[in-house]
C-alpha cells in the first residue's frame, strides 16, 4: 500500500522542553490511525506539525511524498515560503478539539468560505456541494443556522463538513469529542465512522477507546513524546504489552 504520511524520527522542542522525541510512523492511504495516550504525551504536538502549525526541529515529515516546510536542492534543506506552506496544507484537513467556526457566518457560509476565497470555486457549485455535506453530517437543516444556535455536537459536524469541503487527502482529528458534552460524542462518532467506512484516511488522537477498536487499523500509544506501542486494535488495546499502556486502558475502562 502507498503512505500519504511518512514520520521519520521527529524532534519538537519548545524552549528546554523535548515535547516529540524520534516519532516515526506511517499512515497508508485509505487508512485510520487512532493515536492514544495521556494529556501532554505529544499527540496534539504532532498532529499539528504534521499539518504545519508547529515546525519540526528535527527529521522530516512527508506528506504524499513531498516533504512537508521544505525543499531539498542538492544537499541543503531550504524552508518554503508561507505560500509554499499553505499550498501543502491543503492536502491535510483538520478538525479541532474547540470548532474553531467562523461565529459571524452561517453552518453554510462556514463551509463554502474555504473552496470559494482559497480554491476560486464557483460559488453555485461550492454551495450546492456544501449542501450536500451538510446533508452527510446530518444537518441539511441548520444550512442557514449561526454557529451560537448550533449544539457542541451540531458545530463539530459542521466543522467536519468544512475541512471536508477542501477535499483533502488526509483528515486530521484532534480529540474532536473532548470538548462535547457525552450525549452529543456518539453523533460526532457516527460522521467519524461513516468517513472511515467511506475509505477516508484519517488520523485521529482521541480517548474513544470503543471507537478505536471499531474502526482503526493501527493504534498508537504515545508517553513522554514518544511511541510506545504499535499496532491492530486487536493486540494493542485487548492484549497490551508495556504496563505504561495498560495503566491507561485500565484508567480509560474505569
Amino acid at each position: 500500500m502507498r503512505n500519504i504520511v511518512r514520520a521519520m524520527k521527529v524532534n519538537k522542542y519548545f524552549d528546554q522542553f523535548h515535547a516529540l522525541k524520534d516519532v516515526s510512523l506511517e499512515v497508508n492511504y485509505g487508512e485510520v490511525m487512532c493515536i492514544l495516550g495521556p494529556s501532554g504525551s505529544g499527540k496534539s504536538t504532532f498532529l499539528r506539525c504534521i499539518n504545519q502549525l508547529e515546525k519540526v526541529d528535527r527529521g522530516g515529515i512527508w506528506i504524499d511524498n513531498e516533504l512537508a516546510g521544505y525543499r531539498i536542492a542538492g544537499d541543503k534543506l531550504y524552508p518554503l515560503s508561507d505560500k509554499q506552506i499553505a499550498r501543502q496544507r491543503l492536502h491535510t484537513g483538520m478538525v479541532f478539539q474547540r470548532f474553531n467556526l467562523f461565529p459571524h457566518k452561517t453552518a453554510l457560509e462556514n463551509i463554502t468560505e474555504g473552496p470559494c476565497n482559497v480554491l476560486l470555486r464557483p460559488k453555485r457549485e461550492a454551495t450546492e456541494e456544501a449542501m450536500a455535506l451538510l446533508e452527510r453530517v446530518g444537518l441539511a437543516n441548520k444550512a442557514h443556522a449561526y454557529p451560537q444556535s448550533l449544539s457542541g455536537g451540531q458545530q463539530q459536524r459542521v466543522a467536519i463538513a468544512r475541512a471536508l469541503a477542501m477535499k483533502p487527502k488526509l483528515m486530521l482529528f484532534d480529540e474532536p469529542t473532548s470538548a462535547l458534552d457525552p450525549e452529543m460524542v456518539g453523533e460526532v462518532l457516527a460522521v467519524m465512522r461513516q468517513l472511515a467506512q467511506e475509505g477516508t484516511t484519517m488520523l485521529v488522537v482521541t480517548h474513544e477507546m470503543g471507537f478505536a477498536r471499531e474502526v482503526a487499523n493501527q493504534v498508537v500509544f504515545m508517553d513522554e513524546g514518544q511511541i510506545i506501542e504499535q499496532g491492530a486494535p486487536e493486540e494493542i488495546l485487548l492484549n497490551p504489552r508495556n504496563p505504561r499502556m495498560k495503566n491507561f486502558i485500565n484508567a480509560i475502562l474505569l
